[in-house]
């Protein structure tokens, strides 16, 4: 079986590869591609995601956003996006 967190790192790039550039998606979109649509299936990915992302935009592969601003990944809160980084 493979990793969750693989498959969970693979929809997040997918989806806003999808979205294309300046569009954006939420971490729940991720959890619930690979977690289906029961919240007990996608509610234990959040944290991960939310890993996963500060990773990846820590790579200068994602952009996470709130309020439609960039934020530090090492420090931000509540409700948050993710997005390609402008140029790609």
């Amino acid at each position: 079986m493979s990793d969750p967190l693989d498959a969970l790192e693979a929809a997040i790039l997918r989806l806003v590869t999808e979205r294309g550039p300046g569009g954006t998606i939420s971490p729940t979109d991720a959890a619930r591609a690979v977690g289906g649509d029961h919240p007990d299936g996608w509610g234990p990915l959040m944290q991960p995601a939310r890993k996963i992302a500060v990773r990846l935009m820590k790579e200068g592969r994602l952009v996470i956003t709130r309020k439609g601003k960039p934020v530090d990944p090492d420090d931000f809160r509540g409700v948050y996006r993710l997005s390609l980084p402008s140029g790609e």
